[in-house]
């Protein structure tokens, strides 16, 4: 029975700006003009007798019907280029894309990333550290590490860590703090504001005047003022342990809160079992801290 198959090169086409959504980008991609990818999909929709875009001012727009076809196109063709390179028997150059938060991979991943390297020098790593959360399900990366509880339905998500919440500041404010808490500044996130009221909350200490705060944007800042004698912070273990095993910050009362959130290990269910990404899960999840570390 002849089989009913469109233009593969329309295929394609088609699969680089359905995952893009800009003519521009998917033809940058392919090395073609934007003109030609246009084109190519216009021919698999005559083809089709299916719109499988709607043209907007902002760039492309599936339809219904072109979000189905385009799950099960790209699925096709993954599974046609690892055929093909098994078929060959050809070490293609292996590469990984992982979406990950800027100062996990600062402080977390990258001294640890040479070991993987190591390992596997035929593949090349790329970190996507922009703080947009991309696509897995679409291609945007092959994994990511994401900060939150785990539940994300359409993925597969491995536990790498919790956070525990532990006050931190340089050596020279403890004596500070033990007899006037109070008059010292307390270090806040501005988009993470209850940590202190949570570890207050928790261990018993009384809330900090909002006088006397300083609010920064990010963890990094926070350190940074506290490590250089601005006040104290709310720092997160194991993210803060290089600071003080180094001495530069130390905690001022020894009291520490579990947080409900975590760092996790993220994947599409169809691709978990790609071997690149495979050897990567399972080497990731060896660097877990345990219990004791965290």
């Amino acid at each position: 029975m002849a089989r009913r198959l469109p233009p593969m090169n329309t295929l394609r086409l088609f699969e680089a700006a359905a995952r893009h959504g800009q003519l521009k980008v998917a033809a940058e991609e392919l090395s073609l003009t934007p003109s030609a990818v246009s084109h190519g999909v216009r021919t698999l929709e005559q083809w089709l007798g299916i719109a499988l875009f709607q043209r907007t001012p902002q760039g492309l727009r599936l339809t219904a019907e072109g979000e189905r076809y385009a799950s099960l196109v790209r699925e096709s063709l993954t599974l046609l280029s690892e055929g093909t390179e098994r078929m060959l028997g050809a070490q293609a150059p292996r590469r990984l894309a992982i979406s990950v938060p800027p100062f996990f991979a600062v402080r977390w991943l990258l001294p640890r990333l040479g070991e993987f390297r190591t390992l596997y020098p035929d593949i090349t790593v790329l970190l996507d550290t922009s703080q947009q959360q991309v696509s897995l399900e679409k291609g945007d990366a092959d994994l990511a590490i994401r900060m939150g509880r785990g539940d994300w339905p359409a993925l597969v998500s491995d536990l790498l860590f919790r956070e525990r919440l532990v006050p931190v500041c340089a050596p020279p404010l403890v004596e500070q703090l033990r007899f006037s808490p109070m008059e010292v500044c307390h270090i806040h996130l501005r988009t993470v504001n209850e940590e202190w009221q949570r570890w207050c909350e928790a261990t018993g200490h009384p809330l900090p005047a909002p006088e006397r705060a300083l609010f920064v944007d990010t963890l990094q800042l926070a350190y940074e003022a506290a490590s250089s004698g601005f006040g104290v912070a709310m720092g997160r273990r194991p993210l803060v342990d290089t600071e003080l095993e180094q001495g530069r910050l130390v905690q001022p009362w020894q009291d520490s809160v579990a947080v409900e959130t975590g760092y996790w290990l993220a994947v599409p269910p169809r691709r978990q079992h790609e071997p690149v990404i495979a050897l990567f899960r399972d080497w990731l999840l060896q660097q877990k801290p345990t219990a004791q570390q965290q």
